[in-house]
């Protein structure tokens, strides 16, 4: 089989990733837990709500079993315009970083 030009192989059709919505979650809590899916949607908009504003204040938040959040700093910097190739400079932000834990990584 040859490569096509630029020597990249063809790239592999990727198989279709399922996605659950809050929604979605929400009436499964609603079944384990006896709850109406109205109060189990609202318990989960609150731990969003809460998670923003801990993460705001610079918190790190950690969730036993699943892993931690934190709000990593980006120093600003040069990059180039993909288009045109011009440099351009890149503002400071600030990103929300996921780490892993074990229990999760060793279940998946």
């Amino acid at each position: 089989m040859e490569k096509p030009a630029g020597g990249k192989t063809a790239a592999t059709p990727k198989a279709k990733v399922e996605s659950v919505t809050m929604k979605q979650i929400a009436v499964e809590l609603a079944k384990r837990h006896e709850l109406s899916n109205k109060a189990a949607g609202q318990i989960l908009d609150d731990f969003v709500v809460l998670v923003t504003k801990q993460l705001k204040r610079g918190a790190r938040i950690r969730l036993t079993g699943l892993g931690i959040l934190s709000v990593r700093k980006r120093a600003a910097r040069m990059g180039r315009n993909p288009a045109t190739g011009e440099a351009i400079k890149i503002k400071a932000s600030k990103k929300v970083a996921f780490r892993a834990s074990k229990d999760l990584k060793e279940a998946i």
